[in-house]
């Protein structure tokens, strides 16, 4: 039996800020208005399919979204917006996802199979790997660090503790996951933090020490400003081609896309509409959709005004993603009430909740007659795009009869503490980042009543009984049915409010060639090359 997972607000903090930092890291500014985020679909584009043969040597630099402040992947949130790349660089992937073919594929895993109802995934080890203090990569190694990652509360521990019974070294080289439910996501755990093997070398002193199996290691480490990384001869796949990997802190989209235009960096992690928009005209990269990428979060605790359902659906119906959108977004991004857009696998006929001010003043009223006095308490994060957010929340929610304080406060810190540690706010700003590949995962770390990711303190038997039917879908339709019945739930009880998608883009300068993307928008480097 894995180890159960431990929850402190330690960890919380560190793993729970990959949605807000994505959202307070926009910055405002002009948008092209030619509907470019909207038409974006999950993918590379405008690479040239004949790069010609692979260049040693040279430099990559890369200004990430939000610098990386740990090197352990079970202190980090493993998204590519926070961090995943710089890290799937020194630890690499068990199991990466192949967003052109729509399937996992095996990385430092030979291969990965399951039995027939997806209860028991079998995951074989290529054989002579190493990490890079030169131990043996094999099932002990993974077992210890998949256990080590979860007694630290690392991202999606207890989506692990609720759906794996067992796990055992079956020989050397192959490791046997046996879970309580039938699960189909399993393998993007494995492509996640779970997926990165730290070797045992890693605590065998008073503070963390980076060692992995993947193409580089670790030079210089002076967050956030600079991580610098040198590739490794002894490397599984081959020695990697760049010479040098450099990850930089540049603070602000456009002035990340200006960087990139006067080769200060060669790539760059973008998710403002506007910014994405003008990338996209300029620079091939790796463009992902991502579902629930601007939602808010509602405070459900008792006590809080969202504990009564009548108030979370009065501010559904008066809120409109729209006016949020061209007000605070110019109108570039993915706007809309639907957990799925019409773009995402999961899309269904099932109706989301649509704005409507007469139904909104008359639930809020209801509210009122029962002793409510309307005062919402609304938190954003201190920047131009949150604070015209907060300006288009406010008028909305005023204009039915609501009295809306409004708090920006300093830093995505801030933010994380006020939400997840001191649920100090009624209604906010937030992100869930639903992707494609797995939209279960994050949907039930949202919304499971027993999920500490849960920011909102919502729960509802009748939601963790649908999230378990739509984690144990066999086959795609009954899993978009599944999620239709969620959307529905969503409707009735209203857990948060979905203001719409995110179209993140990874652009590069065209002398770049051979990045491989994964799962939520983190690159594998170790075949990249500059043509410099």
């Amino acid at each position: 039996m894995l180890t159960t997972v431990s929850r402190r607000a330690t960890a919380l903090v560190a793993i729970s800020a990959a949605g807000l930092i994505a959202l307070s890291a926009c910055s405002s500014g002009g948008g092209s208005g030619d509907g470019t985020a909207s038409a974006s679909a999950t993918g590379i584009q405008g690479v040239s399919q004949d790069a010609g043969t692979p260049v040693d040597g040279g430099t990559f630099r890369f200004a990430s979204l939000a610098p990386v402040n740990s090197l352990d992947p079970a202190r980090t949130q493993v998204t590519g917006s926070t961090g995943g790349t710089e890290l799937a660089a020194i630890y690499d992937v068990l199991v990466r996802y192949d967003p052109e073919a729509q399937e996992y594929r095996p990385q430092l895993a030979e291969s990965i199979g399951s039995n027939d109802d997806d209860t028991v995934w079998t995951l074989r080890l290529r054989d002579g790997v190493t990490f890079s203090d030169g131990s043996p990569f094999d099932a002990d190694a993974v077992l210890w660090s998949i256990d080590r990652y979860n007694k630290n509360g690392g991202a999606n521990s207890e989506i692990w503790a609720a759906t794996v019974d067992a796990a055992k070294a079956v020989d050397p080289l192959t490791v046997q996951f046996t879970l309580s439910v039938p699960y189909s996501e399993f393998p993007a755990m494995l492509s996640l933090g779970h997926g990165m093997i730290v070797g045992r070398a890693s605590d065998a002193g008073d503070t963390f020490k980076a060692v992995g199996a993947g193409p580089f290691t670790v030079g210089r480490f002076a967050p956030p400003e600079v991580l610098e990384l040198a590739p490794r001869g002894d490397y599984w796949d081959g020695r990697p081609h760049l010479d040098h990997l450099r990850f930089v802190g540049i603070s602000g989209q456009q002035a990340k896309l200006d960087t990139l235009r006067t080769g200060g960096v060669d790539g760059a992690y973008l998710t403002d509409p506007a910014v994405v928009a003008d990338a996209k005209k300029q620079f091939p990269g790796y463009a992902e959709n991502i579902s629930l990428g601007v939602i808010g979060q509602i405070n459900s605790r008792e006590g809080r005004p969202g504990a009564d359902v009548r108030v979370r659906k009065a501010m559904a119906y008066a809120i409109d993603p729209a006016v949020i959108d061209k007000r605070a977004q110019s109108g570039e991004g993915l706007p809309g009430s639907e957990i799925f857009q019409d773009w995402s696998t999961w899309h269904s006929d099932t109706d989301a909740v649509a704005p409507d001010a007469d139904a909104a003043r008359r639930l809020l009223g209801e509210a009122k007659q029962d002793g409510y006095d309307g005062t919402v308490h609304y938190v954003g994060v201190q920047s131009p795009q949150a604070q015209q957010t907060a300006l288009a929340v406010e008028a909305m929610l005023e204009s039915v009869g609501f009295n809306v304080t409004v708090d920006l406060v300093n830093s995505t810190t801030d933010m994380v503490r006020k939400l997840y540690v001191d649920h100090d706010y009624d209604l906010a700003r937030a992100g869930n980042g639903l992707l494609d590949p797995a939209p279960v995962l994050r949907l039930y770390a949202g919304l499971h009543s027993d999920s500490s990711n849960n920011a909102s303190g919502f729960a509802s038997p009748e939601m963790d009984a649908a999230l378990q039917a739509a984690m144990s879908a066999r086959t795609k339709d009954d899993k978009r049915d599944r999620l239709a019945d969620i959307q529905t739930l969503f409707n009735e009880q209203m857990p948060m409010l979905v203001w719409g998608a995110r179209a993140n883009y990874v652009p590069w300068v065209d002398s770049v060639h051979g990045i491989v993307p994964t799962l939520d928008g983190i690159l594998l480097l170790g075949n990249a090359w500059n043509r410099q």
